[in-house]
């Protein structure tokens, strides 16, 4: 069953404008590899680098500081649940299938490209939370030279180590209620033509503030690129 409304639903149906056609693969994947460096992307490295020193993030008020009784984090952090978000781009029909979930339309999908350098800027999982973890994401697209491909990408197998890939070191990391990092992660998968990818976006709070002067910028939320394939 869906873990959303139905109005998430449908903003998620589409911002993906995909749909299903049934039929035998056309293609395997030719490689699969991790953390795949992208041409002029950043999303393999923190951009811009996490801060680690400056002004420090408020305590707040202690006397309430000491009742959520914070410690240091547990580390590495990992993660029990995740939400879930695809996008696709280049498409002429594109369909994704995770926890019995259909994200989906009948439109062609427009090009990263005429979207700019930062077109994945902001992308969050609006699907969860999920637990770790459901059966493979089924993926059903046409590329834009009209190939059909069909793939099963294994998130189970991906993050089976259950650890939240991230850039902040844990010197940075802030201490937490408990010692517990409790915010899901989003595990994102990009259909881009014939290339797949996934990613992850983990909110990971800091020591110090990340953006100096704004007492909001408490944490890091870096999109990390975990796995590509190319088909």
């Amino acid at each position: 069953m869906p873990k959303m409304p139905l109005q998430v639903a449908a903003v998620a149906s589409l911002a993906l404008a995909a749909c299903a056609t049934p039929g035998a693969a056309t293609s395997q994947p030719t490689e699969i590899q991790e953390s795949k460096p992208m041409h002029d992307a950043r999303y393999t490295y923190p951009d811009p680098p996490v801060v680690t020193s400056g002004e420090l993030v408020s305590e707040g008020d202690p006397a309430i500081s000491a009742k959520m009784n914070y410690k240091p984090v547990e580390w590495p952090l990992r993660f029990e649940k995740h939400s879930f978000g695809p996008r696709c781009y280049d498409t002429l029909e594109c369909h994704v299938i995770y926890d019995n979930f259909k994200f989906g339309g009948d439109k062609p999908t427009r090009s990263s490209a005429s979207y700019g350098p930062d077109y994945l800027k902001g992308w969050n999982g609006s699907y969860g939370a999920v637990p770790n973890f459901p059966s493979a994401a089924k993926v059903i697209w046409r590329s834009k030279d009209g190939t059909l491909h069909e793939a099963e990408i294994d998130i189970g197998e991906i993050f089976k180590d259950q650890l939240m890939r991230h850039f902040v070191p844990r010197e940075e990391a802030a201490d937490l209620p408990n010692g517990k990092n409790e915010s899901p992660p989003s595990i994102l998968l990009e259909v881009n033509d014939r290339v797949i990818r996934v990613y992850m976006v983990a909110s990971v709070p800091t020591k110090h503030l990340q953006t100096p002067g704004n007492r909001y910028s408490t944490s890091r939320r870096d999109l990390v690129l975990v796995k590509t394939y190319t088909y």
